[in-house]
């Protein structure tokens, strides 16, 4: 099943339940798909990976807005953009945990021939490829980085 069609059963269901918090984000991703279908170039359809990294889009705003309002000791606006994040993250695939993430990223630094922080570029282009979707980019960025100042 498609997103969208996954986004409109949810947002049904939500409708039904009264369910305002899942509503709000139900209805914040579908104007999101809607944008990015009708967008210059993307002649209505939208790939899966795509949607992927739309759903991640939407999930970095929320984060970046949750830190904000924590920041400016917002508790009320905070928990909005938690409750946000936790139903937008139903619709990504399961994250990766850090061990696994830290066996995959050594096993492309040993790919790639990586020995040192200025070859960081190379393993980030194989790293983002090889784990889309399933981990975060500053997640990602920050493992490299570790490993490659960590390099025997």
């Amino acid at each position: 099943m498609a997103l969208e069609e996954k986004i409109m059963t949810d947002l049904k269901a939500a409708m039904l339940a009264k369910d305002e918090k899942s509503l709000r984000s139900l209805r914040a991703v579908k104007a999101a798909i809607i944008i990015a279908k009708t967008a210059e170039g993307a002649g209505g359809i939208l790939k899966e990976e795509d949607e992927i990294k739309l759903l991640q889009k939407l999930v970095k705003q929320r984060k970046d807005s949750l830190e904000i309002f924590e920041k400016q000791n917002r508790p009320d606006l905070a928990q909005k953009e938690k409750e946000e994040i936790e139903v937008i993250e139903k619709f990504l695939p399961k994250q990766i945990s850090a061990d696994e993430l830290k066996i995959i990223i050594e096993a492309i630094i040993n790919e790639t021939g990586a020995n040192s922080p200025a070859d960081m570029g190379k393993v980030m282009g194989a790293a983002n490829k090889q784990l889309a979707g399933k981990a975060d980019g500053k997640t990602i960025a920050a493992m490299v980085k570790e490993l490659l100042t960590h390099v025997p």
